[in-house]
């Protein structure tokens, strides 16, 4: 298993590193400047066409309205990533993570418009009440439109970015949520994992079955909900901590160019690393320049392509400037993210090697817990000691025994015997869990209810989302002969991954993001080729418009 988890992180080093987050700040800014900051036009023209203030669209083909498509696809980028993943940034790049996640939030609203509006320009619509589309449709026929000698050469582009869209699909819009809402509900409740996850994949696969129609007419209602009471509350714990703001602030920004000393639980963060997990995790959340979000936009009923574009930059802005903010300062803004020990040692017991390479303390069993909340200590309950690995500040994980008092020690990889850095053992809150107890430093109990409402919530959003995202990749690749396996897989995945297979944060993120970067990989390269499509388009629609050529 080791060895699985040592692969997963090469691939997410080598494919999601400093150069490809690098050149998709600069894909996002040269769609900025080429579409003169249509992020203006999202806030203003987009919000009007979401409230049917904008234009006549009622004969256009598809089968969503633009507030149905918008929160479709927001279903899926509110997901667990605005919550956990955000978390999961803070927790290990430190506050100036924050800094970096604001940047994609803001090109990403160029990203979003570019690759939407390019989506809507070769959805097949050859089932009016139900088109289909994506970057696998822009690769097949905006290539061929191109050259007509590419076709063949964009049909195989299709099939690698449907397969990356079901490993994604999988690994972050499924295993990734479930995961998470079985933590949090372990944590506060005391309910196996694996009931949480049986219950959400029967859930999920209940509105799945319907159709993109059921999913609409679901997050319709749930996208707004739990945006607004999350955010309304969160906003209310950041005002309580409100003295603290000014000088938070300030180390947000010194953070993002600086590195950030380790203090607590938090183990330092490098500028790199700061820039690493910003990027990383608000790309997870923001979905900006991925590919799927087009697939939901693809059902909108529109006869103008731009419209739905226009409309699809505001999800970057609201799930990423807006909801993941509030997450990041909730996190800084308690304390959480640097805490205090949860129980401290007399003496901190050696570290002895296990085998080659591979280090644990030689004590199983750890004091009593000295932090205000006896909830933290108990069985099954994970936790971590900061130890120095090669010069390298870093937690050793374990998990408490049936006595909760007892420790079963998951071996750390190091080249050198670690050493214990202090006396303290610390509760290793996991993402969404993180922010829970964020919430109830506040107020006790807040987080308890808040925070696992919101994560279900959110969850369940997300998992039905994907789950139509990878059924339309499936269509693309085998057809609608596979849309019944296709779906029973999912389900069962989703369970399956509240087995007991995920067991750290680090692997947490390590499974979420894998298949990012394959997606990246065909995505941003098909809209640099494809973008003049799109910025000409654009342009195209706002002349009309301001010409009273299209009827508002």
């Amino acid at each position: 298993m080791n060895q699985f988890w040592a692969a997963i992180d090469a691939v997410n080093n080598t494919l999601l590193s400093a150069p490809m987050l690098l050149a998709l700040l600069a894909i996002g800014v040269l769609f900025s400047a080429w579409s003169k900051f249509c992020q203006y036009r999202s806030l203003t023209h987009g919000v009007a066409l979401v409230a049917g203030r904008g234009i006549d669209t009622s004969h256009g083909e598809g089968a969503l309205t633009h507030f149905q498509a918008l929160t479709a696809a927001m279903s899926g980028t509110v997901g667990l990533g605005a919550i956990a993943g955000m978390a999961i940034a803070v927790d290990f790049g430190g506050p100036g993570a924050v800094f970096w996640m604001w940047v994609v939030g803001l090109v990403g609203m160029a990203l979003k418009t570019t690759e939407v509006t390019l989506s809507l320009l070769y959805r097949d619509t050859s089932e009016p009440g139900n088109p289909h589309g994506g970057a696998m449709y822009v690769a097949r026929d905006g290539l061929a439109e191109l050259n007509p000698k590419l076709k063949p050469f964009g049909r195989v582009v299709g099939v690698f970015f449907c397969f990356a869209l079901l490993l994604f699909a999988f690994t972050g819009g499924n295993m990734f949520q479930t995961w998470s809402v079985a933590d949090t509900t372990r944590e506060y409740f005391g309910v196996p994992t694996w009931i949480t996850g049986v219950i959400l994949a029967s859930v999920a696969g209940a509105v799945i079955l319907g159709g993109i129609k059921r999913i609409g007419n679901v997050t319709k209602t749930l996208v707004p909900f739990k945006c607004g009471v999350y955010v309304i509350v969160g906003i209310y714990v950041i005002l309580h901590e409100a003295e603290s703001l000014p000088a938070l602030f300030g180390l947000i920004v010194s953070s993002a160019f600086s590195p950030t000393e380790g203090v607590g639980a938090f183990a330092g963060g490098s500028l790199g690393g700061a820039f690493m997990w910003g990027m990383k995790r608000a790309l997870f959340s923001s979905e900006a320049g991925l590919g799927t979000a087009p697939i939901a936009h693809a059902a909108v009923k529109t006869p103008e392509p731009v419209t739905e574009g226009v409309v699809a930059g505001l999800e970057p802005f609201i799930d990423t400037i807006f909801v993941c903010t509030v997450t990041g300062l909730v996190v800084l803004a308690t304390g959480i993210w640097n805490r205090a020990p949860a129980a401290v040692w007399t003496t901190p017991p050696a570290i002895v090697a296990t085998a080659t390479g591979q280090w644990q303390p030689d004590l199983a069993t750890i004091p009593d817990q000295s932090g205000p909340s006896k909830e933290d200590w108990k069985a099954g309950a994970p936790l971590f000691v900061m130890v120095d690995a090669a010069g390298t500040r870093t937690r050793l994980y374990g998990v408490l025994g049936d006595d909760a008092h007892s420790v079963s020690w998951m071996p750390l990889a190091s080249t050198v015997a670690p050493t214990i850095l202090d006396t303290g053992v610390y509760a290793d809150y996991r993402g969404s869990t993180l922010v829970a107890k964020g919430f109830d430093k506040v107020h006790p109990g807040l987080g308890r209810w808040l925070i696992t409402i919101a994560v279900w919530v959110f969850g369940l959003s997300c998992i039905i989302s994907y789950g139509y995202y990878g059924e339309q990749g499936v269509i693309y690749l085998i057809g609608p002969k596979a849309i019944t396996p296709y779906r029973i897989t999912w389900c069962v995945a989703a369970a399956v991954a509240c087995f007991g297979f995920i067991k750290t944060s680090g692997q947490l993120d390590a499974i979420s993001t894998v298949g990012l970067g394959f997606m990246y990989l065909i995505n941003l390269p098909l809209m640099l080729v494809l973008g003049h499509k799109a910025m000409a388009a654009y342009h195209g629609y706002f002349r009309r418009l301001a010409a009273g050529q299209i009827r508002r």
